[in-house]
């Protein structure tokens, strides 16, 4: 179960992270053709962000707290990248949200895009070198 809830806590510390440095920061954008919202700056936030609790969780647990922070360094980026696969999906698609659901986000998906590609990272890490956590 703490492997799941430390990828969990990841994928949402990237997420928030991200939104709240690139909204304070702004500066050049990410991937303008796909999520004109998104910046360079929100990405290094969302990257901290998962770094920073990655580490905390794995420290609380016992777990080796360099590895994990290396690791949520990098599921942060593919968080980041599922994150942007969606938004291209609906800009394909010519939708602005994947649904009505979750008043006031962009719908359900958007909760889960990011662990939509962080998962199978994640999974293929623990297969290849091992636990993080737990």
């Amino acid at each position: 179960l703490l492997p799941l809830l430390w990828l969990l806590f990841v994928v949402w510390a990237t997420d928030i992270a991200a939104y709240f440095v690139g909204r304070g920061i702004g500066g050049p954008r990410l991937a303008p053709g796909i999520s004109p919202g998104k910046t360079w700056a929100g990405l290094a936030g969302g990257m901290l962000g998962a770094a920073v609790v990655g580490g905390a969780v794995a420290a609380a647990s016992g777990g080796p707290a360099g590895l994990a922070v290396m690791v949520a360094l990098v599921l942060a980026v593919v968080a980041q990248a599922g994150d942007l696969f969606e938004s291209f999906l609906k800009r394909r698609a010519g939708l602005k949200d994947s649904g009505t659901l979750i008043p006031g986000h962009g719908g359900v998906l958007d909760r889960l895009d990011g662990l939509l590609f962080a998962a199978p990272a994640y999974a293929l890490l623990v297969a290849v070198g091992g636990r993080v956590v737990g």
